[in-house]
Order: C-alpha cells, then structure tokens, then sequence
C-alpha cells in the first residue's frame, strides 16, 4: 500500500475562483540572464518593466529549446506560500507599507494556490461565517484583500532560497527575489493512502466520506451517529479517535501492527474508551459506498496476519498517518526538527536566521488549523516589521 501526499485535484471551478491569471508586479530592474533547456518544445522569454506594475511574456513553438529572462525583484518582505497564514502576514504587511511580494506558487507540494483549504468542500469552524463557506472560496476572499491593500502575488513556485546573507535571495524558475526580510508559510500536507475509492476522482470517496482531519471535518452532520473508522497507531490517531468518539456511534481504530506507537496516556484513554474499539494488525485496501455511490458506505479490511479480508460498515474514514511540512525547499537554510518542521523561537515566529520569520503549519505540528495558521501570519508580519524597523529599512506603522 503506497502513502500519497494530499494532491489536490479539484476541478477548474477552483482554479479560476482563485484566479490563477495574477499580477507579477513587483519594484525591480530586469536581469539579462537567461535559462535553456533541450528537452521542451517550446521557447518562452519573459522580461521586467523597470517600475512597480505587471511583468510581461511572450511564448513561441519555434523552436526545441526553452529561454527564459530572468526577472529580479527586490522588496522588503517575500512572503512564500499561499494559504491562511501567507495572506493574513500579506494583509497586515501590506497595511504597513511593506510592499510585500507573495508567492503562491504553482501545484506547490501538489496543491493549488489557497493551500489545503482548496481541497476541502465545507469550512465550519472559521470565525465569520455562520453558515459555513467552502474552502476554495474562503481563499479566494483571502487572496482579494491581500490584493486589495496592496499585496503583490506571483503565480510562481520558489524551487530554492538562500539566506546566507542580506538581501535574501529567493528563486523561481524564472525570477529572482532580493528580500531584506523573508516570511515561509508553506504549508504542510496530510499524507493520505493510495487504495481503492481513496481518490477524489471518480469512484472516489475523498471529501465524501474520506478525510485527514478529524478536527475540521468529524462534528460535520453526515457523521453524527454513524459508525466511524482511524487509521493510524500514533498520538495524531489516538486524539482523532478520542474527538470522533463525541460524535459518532462507534469509532474503529485500523493499524497495521500489533500495538500502538503513541504514548501510554493517550493509549489508555482510547482503550478506556466503550465507544473505541482497535483493530490490530489491519489495513484498508478498499472503499465502497451507498446512496447509489454518493458517499462512503464502508470500507474492505484486510487482516495482515491472516489475509482475511473483510467489510467494515463506517460512514466516515480519517487518515492520521501523519503530515509532511512543505520544507524541502530550503536545503538546509534553516533549522528543522526531526520530522521536517520549521524550528521557531517560543513566543515568536522568528527562525534560525534573523530577519526569516516561519509562520503556519510548517512550523505548527500541533494544532493544524485554518484559525490558528492565520493568527500566525499575523505574528510574522508584526515580527518581520519590528525586524525592519530595527535594522533602519522601516518607520513604526500601526497596522
């Protein structure tokens, strides 16, 4: 059974309520480099206006190489990603006269701009909207006031940075960035397995029955009272389990082993729990639904001691095999824990490097909310102007 990263793969209606057709504008000078590769069918040449406003391209299939101009910016404050926390550290460093350039990347860790929420159909637990709003537009309206208050977006993915000295540098494919300070909110995927009706495609149960996050989706009213299914044997699947047990009728815990690997309190509160019950040394190889296919009806679990494969009747699965923080990028330019995340100062948003601040769930393993990533990018965008007021490069602005 293979482990796949959340791949978002949401239809155009997505992709064009997030209008992907964004503006590259930007305070620079054009560079004359330029980069050829031999194996495309295409040329592509891009230049820079010398002024803040939009850069332009200009494509052709004369020929097998690619060239491309490359653009360099320069700006006080790069912002790297595209969910909650990279538009409100926008919002508020915009708000400040930072002029900051954000960059929402292209199927960046294999997801749209917007991030995770592009991916999930109904968001409930957001302040301000009661009746709840689905993700794709939720992010929509992020990227319009990011945009409203000056904000400049790129729809270009950062393939490496470096933070060696300032100004820091931060490269696309085809720009340059000369940033005195640097905001990473990149994100971090829930890993998801790759059976049968796991997909969001046809004959797919994802977002209709199949999750990653217990907490954002369980309390939904399709799960109320309905017999649910964990997978997983670590803390993450321990607290899911715990939470899904408020709600549903019954909660199956599905782990591949023998025995758990999270911790001995968490494991006696989920064994102590009636409602849980653990089903050990099992996998999923497959889903099925009912309502004539339009939402998961159960799923196919196979002992792996025995090879019996058996149904189990649940009305809701969530995958808790862990995440994996969209850090790759950086190339050891900044301190990262164990499984992969941004290490911050306690308190702060501040990294290893002075004036790069982390801010979202590339530094947060903890809680992995839509909420708490915004508040977030708020401390980074306060933290990045406090740095830039320190070093001369910014006036005290109320934001």
């Amino acid at each position: 059974m293979r482990i796949l990263p959340n791949t978002f793969f949401t239809k155009a209606r997505n992709l064009l309520g997030l209008g992907i057709a964004s503006s590259t504008a930007a305070t620079v000078a054009a560079s004359t480099s330029t980069v050829s590769s031999s194996s495309s069918s295409s040329t592509v040449t891009s230049t820079s206006s010398s002024d803040a406003g939009d850069a332009s391209s200009s494509y052709s299939s004369s020929s097998e190489d690619v060239t491309v101009k490359r653009k360099t910016l320069k700006t006080k404050l790069c912002i790297i990603g595209s969910g909650p926390a990279a538009h409100t550290a926008a919002i508020y460093a915009a708000r400040a006269d930072l002029k900051p350039i954000l960059f929402e990347g292209w199927m960046a860790n294999g997801v749209a701009p917007g991030g995770q929420l592009t991916t999930t159909t109904d968001v409930e637990n957001f302040p301000g909207f009661p009746g709840g709003i689905i993700g794709a537009d939720l992010m929509n309206r992020c990227r319009q006031q990011s945009q409203r208050f000056g904000a400049k977006i790129v729809t270009e993915t950062v393939t490496t940075v470096d933070f060696s000295h300032r100004p820091f540098r931060v490269f696309t494919d085809s720009t340059t960035v000369e940033a005195e300070s640097v905001i990473v909110a990149t994100g971090a995927v829930a890993k998801r397995l790759d059976f049968d009706g796991a997909g969001d495609g046809a004959g797919g149960f994802w977002n209709r029955g199949i999750s990653a996050c217990a907490v954002c989706d369980g309390a939904a009213p399709i799960f109320r009272r309905k017999p649910l299914g964990v997978i997983g044997g670590g803390d993450s699947a321990m607290e899911e389990a715990s939470f899904l047990s408020k709600f549903g009728s019954k909660v199956y815990i599905i782990h591949r082993r023998d025995g758990f690997r999270a911790s001995k309190i968490m494991q006696g509160k989920v064994m102590s729990n009636p409602k849980i019950e653990v089903l050990w040394n099992s996998v999923v190889v497959g889903a099925y639904g009912e309502d004539n296919g339009r939402v998961l009806g159960g799923v196919k679990v196979k002992n792996v001691v025995t090879g019996v494969v058996s149904d189990l009747k649940v009305s809701g699965l969530f995958f808790a095999i862990g995440h994996e923080p969209a850090t790759k990028f950086l190339d050891g330019q900044l301190e990262l824990d164990s499984d992969g995340y941004i290490v911050t100062k306690p308190g702060t948003t501040k990294t290893s490097v002075e004036g790069v601040f982390a801010a979202g769930d590339v530094q947060d393993k903890k809680y992995r909310q839509a909420v708490t990533a915004a508040a977030t990018g708020c401390m980074a965008a306060l933290d990045a102007e406090h740095y830039l007021e320190g070093i001369g490069l910014q006036e005290g602005k109320s934001v």
